[in-house]
């Protein structure tokens, strides 16, 4: 399922600036643009990754749905991206934290508070660190998400209703006139896809529920998102969107303004793309919203 704090990039403590990359020898611990005929199998065999450890690190990116020239990028050996817990990243030429936040839809205070003993201004290529994803940053989607950046992508399991805090019930659906064109859960190929909602032309987005924006900004493929973190570890996602209305780290209410709602180049229609995730595992919202 922002009002990005601007840090410094990898650099000298008086003059930051980004590091210039080296020449690449390998793909392992590169950024890849992706070429006619590639798939994410085909990158994790070539750099010696786990596939699921490929797609951790490119919440977002949609396996079935690569697109030519879009970025992946390729964990090296020594990166991590266990199911709960902080990932581990090594640093590479350019990176700051406010890019990496954007990337793993987290944000820059919080990658600062995972790194406590590194200064946002002297970040060097090779270090490594923790980015704070599930628990305690969001995820698309996601894992990932929603690459591309992390954008909330579609999973291949989800958490089971008997799961559910009891917080997770009744909650207003985000919209005030929809209509549902796409319902939770797999597709033909058996992968699980978000709710989509269709409605009219300047429909304003709600929050189903109290919490902290953790994300609103622009993902590919999905417009502009925003991603909103609940009690019991729950999130709520709201994408192709047009305008937002809320800034990252913005408390909300229920029923407060996130949004309004694009046209779809792909539909024509004026759709919301909606996701309840809890831990970053997607919930089928039919058993949460009233």
């Amino acid at each position: 399922m922002v009002a990005s704090i601007m840090v410094g990039c990898a650099g000298t403590p008086s003059i930051p600036q980004r590091v210039a990359a080296p020449a690449m020898t390998q793909i392992s611990g590169s950024w890849v643009a992706i070429k006619r005929g590639d798939t994410l199998g085909q990158l994790a065999k070539r750099a010696n990754v786990p596939l699921e450890r490929l797609q951790r690190f490119n919440p977002g990116v949609k396996a079935r749905h690569l697109a030519v020239g879009q970025r992946v990028l390729i964990p090296t050996q020594q990166e991590r991206a266990p199911a709960s817990g902080p990932y581990r990243y090594q640093i590479r030429p350019g990176d700051t934290f406010s890019s990496l936040a954007r990337h793993f839809g987290t944000t820059s205070s919080r990658l600062q508070s995972a790194n406590a003993g590194s200064s946002a201004t002297e970040l060097r290529v090779g270090q490594m660190i923790n980015i704070p994803v599930g628990s305690s940053a969001s995820t698309s989607t996601a894992s990932s998400t929603p690459s591309s950046t992390s954008k909330p992508a579609a999973q291949t399991s989800s958490a089971s209703s008997s799961s559910l805090p009891a917080s997770a019930k009744r909650w207003p659906w985000p919209l005030d006139d929809y209509r549902v064109v796409r319902r939770y859960g797999p597709d033909s190929r058996g992968t699980l896809q978000p709710m989509l909602l269709a409605t009219q032309a300047n429909a304003s987005v709600k929050a189903v529920a109290k919490g902290e924006v953790r994300f609103a900004g622009s993902m590919r493929q999905l417009e502009k998102v925003v991603i909103v973190h609940h009690a019991d570890n729950l999130q709520s996602v709201y994408a192709l969107c047009e305008q937002l209305t809320v800034e990252e780290g913005q408390q909300v209410a229920v029923g407060d303004p996130l949004c309004q709602v694009g046209k779809s180049r792909a539909t024509g229609r004026h759709d919301l793309l909606f996701d309840l995730r809890q831990g970053g595992k997607p919930i089928d919202p039919r058993q949460v919203l009233k």
